[in-house]
Order: C-alpha cells, then sequence, then structure tokens
C-alpha cells in the first residue's frame, strides 16, 4: 500500500502527518510529489526523506492534478502492483482516516474510495459553500449523490493507475473531474466517513477561490455561456424574422431550429469533453427530441403556473432555470457522452506518461521501501 502526498510549500504538518501515519501502520509506504515549492522548502521534503519517505518532484509549480499524476506515474513504474491513498499534506486528514481508508481497498479493485467529511462543527464558510455547491453540480451531471465531492482522501486500487493519469485537469479540478470520468471508464464510488479538520480556517489551503472555482466550474459555466448564446441568437432571429415575414408562427419555430442548431454543435465540440465521441447524426435526432420535449414541458409547466395565478415573471425565471437544469443534466449524461466501457479496465483512457525528478536524497528511500514491499 502506498501513501501519495503531493505538496506544494508545505509547513511543519507535513512532518507531523508522515509521523503520525508511520506510527499508525509501520508498513505503508510514503511517497510525496513537491509541486515545485522552491529552494525555501526544500528543507521539509529533505526533512520528510529523512523519515523513510520517496521524495519526487519537479522545479515549477503545476498544481495539484499535474502532482497527483506525476504521483500515478510514478508509482504504476516503481511499485507495480500497489494500490494507492492519497492524502493532502496541510494535517487536515487524520492518520486513523487515512488507514480506514487504505483498509476498504482490498475489496474494491473498480471503485474509487473517498473518505467523506460530514461538515459538522466549525467549518470554514467557503470550504461549506464549495462543497454544497459542487455536490449539487456533481448530482445533476451524473444523477449520483455524493456528500463530498472536494474531499482529498481517496483510495485508488492498483488497476486504475493508467486511467488516472489520463483523466484530464492540471490543477484542483482534476479531482472533480475524475469522479465525472469515473462512472463512464465503469468505476464506481464508494464512501467511507472520516473526520471533518480545518486546522487554523484552511489557512494552509493554496486554493484560489476565484482561479480554481472557474476551474472546478468551467463544464457548467461552458454550458451556461452556450445557453446565453443560443438565447440572444433565438431572440434576435425571432425580431428579424417577425419583422420581415410578420408570422409569429413562422418566426418563432424558425428562430428556435436556428438558435438550437447553433447550440447544439457548439455543445457538441466545445462544452462537453466527450460530445464527438459519437456521430452527429447519432446525437442529433436525441438533442432536437430534446429541444422538443423541454418546449413542450416549458408551454405547459406556464400554462398551469398561469393557471395558479403566479405572475409571469417569476414563473418564466422558475421554468426557465429548472429546464435548464434538466436540459444540462440530460446532455451531460445520456447525450454528449462516450460509448459505455463494457469492463472496467485501466487503459479505457490512453495513459500520459509524466516524467517525474527523483532527487538524490530519494534513491535511497526508494531502494529501502523496495525491500519491504513484499510485506505491505
Amino acid at each position: 500500500m502506498i501513501i501519495l502526498i503531493p505538496a506544494y510549500e508545505p509547513d511543519g504538518q507535513l512532518l507531523r502527518l508522515i509521523g503520525s501515519i508511520a506510527a499508525a501502520d509501520p508498513r505503508l509506504t510514503i511517497v510525496v510529489v513537491d509541486d515545485g515549492s522552491g529552494p525555501d522548502f526544500r528543507h521539509v521534503f529533505d526533512g520528510a526523506a529523512r523519515l523513510g519517505c520517496t521524495v519526487i518532484g519537479y522545479p515549477a509549480n503545476r498544481g495539484k492534478g499535474h502532482a497527483l499524476k506525476t504521483g500515478f506515474a510514478f508509482i504504476a513504474g516503481n511499485f507495480p502492483g500497489q494500490d494507492v491513498v492519497c492524502a493532502d499534506s496541510d494535517g487536515q486528514h487524520r492518520a486513523e482516516d487515512i488507514v480506514r481508508v487504505a483498509g476498504q481497498l482490498p475489496a474494491a479493485t473498480d471503485a474509487v474510495i473517498l473518505g467523506s467529511r460530514s461538515f459538522s462543527g466549525g467549518v470554514p464558510a467557503r470550504s461549506r459553500i464549495g462543497n454544497t455547491a459542487t455536490r449539487w453540480l456533481f448530482r445533476l451531471a451524473t444523477g449520483e449523490i455524493i456528500p463530498d465531492t472536494q474531499t482529498g482522501l481517496r483510495g485508488y486500487p492498483a488497476a486504475m493507475l493508467p486511467w488516472l493519469v489520463g483523466v484530464p485537469g492540471e490543477r484542483y479540478e482534476y479531482e472533480l473531474n475524475l469522479l465525472l470520468e469515473a462512472k463512464q471508464a465503469g468505476y464506481q464510488i464508494r464512501t467511507v466517513g472520516i473526520a471533518t479538520v480545518y486546522l487554523d480556517h484552511n489557512a494552509g489551503s493554496h486554493f484560489r477561490p476565484v482561479a480554481d472555482s472557474v476551474r472546478i466550474y468551467a463544464p457548467l459555466l461552458k454550458f451556461l455561456a452556450s445557453s446565453l448564446t443560443a438565447f440572444v441568437i433565438d431572440t434576435s432571429a425571432f425580431l428579424v424574422l417577425m419583422t420581415g415575414t410578420g408570422s409569429v408562427l413562422f418566426a418563432v419555430v424558425a428562430a428556435r431550429g436556428l438558435s438550437s442548431a447553433v447550440n447544439f454543435a457548439v455543445n457538441r465540440h466545445l462544452v462537453f469533453r466527450h460530445g464527438r465521441d459519437r456521430t452527429a447524426a447519432s446525437t442529433g435526432y436525441r438533442y432536437f427530441a430534446l429541444v422538443i420535449a423541454l418546449l413542450a414541458a416549458n408551454v405547459a409547466i406556464m400554462s398551469a403556473l398561469d393557471g395558479m395565478a403566479v405572475p409571469a415573471l417569476p414563473a418564466k425565471l422558475i421554468v426557465e432555470a429548472a429546464l435548464l437544469a434538466v436540459s444540462y443534466s440530460v446532455q451531460q449524461r445520456f447525450l454528449f457522452t462516450r460509448e459505455p466501457a463494457h469492463t472496467a479496465h485501466p487503459d479505457a483512457t490512453p495513459a500520459t506518461h509524466i516524467p517525474a525528478m527523483v532527487p538524490p536524497q530519494s534513491l535511497h528511500s526508494l531502494a529501502g521501501n523496495r525491500r519491504d514491499q513484499s510485506t505491505h
């Protein structure tokens, strides 16, 4: 069993975490990835190496996703057949919880194990809001309810490592992308309860609220931008055609047909990652069937709300928001999705080779870990 810890500009919490893991289960092998922290933090990584860890890294900061994939590639090459548990370096994962997640892996050959926090007690507002938002986004996109989509404490069976290296994303968005891709790749997602720990109001986190949130919510933001573009085209075309023909019916139908065609092309090519995995013909007829169904639902719901004397403007806003969510969910889960895998296979997505620099002091630690590998 390998414990993988990505670290960027770590403090003493990293060394305390390593010590607590070693005390909890001395058989565990720990690999630490220096995500371009720079020379000012070399002493921390030297300390990790002295504690028996294998320390790898690269000169410039590349992001958590890149660090994790570097670790996965390194472990697959140097510790073949070993399951992996990922933990954060800021001390917010207890050693006993790391061991608990590790204990679930031997029986989970085709599943991601998530250490799920309850978010009770003194949780920073940005963490509570962020997890709630991503939890609902994940449910919207997949139909699955995952209590803690942002947890960094995760377990992966050895057979999954080549697939993990191929999942897109270089920074914080990688971990959400991984969950979004898992089901389509044939993997399950299981959870095990862990403690909710935030040290000093999460001051040690390197998460950037604006830039990293944009990366995490990019799929939904792109969909909203595409929908807004379609709305502008629909409205503009309606006004032009109405002025030119004088026929409301013709203007409505033609404008909706034009805006839907543009929306379909944008969603297929730019919004959904697997939009072009199927032919345009195979998804096109289903997309336009969805458009018709949503239009019929819009008319029916608006008529019902009108009969209940609900004011037109709030009714329209509520209905459009609800149907927009339905549209995103259907397109993400059923229209623009790749062909389902027949079985969970680690090569479902081609692995990308990511070279990792191994400092000289780590080679001695690596040799020692290999000698003990058969006992893990």
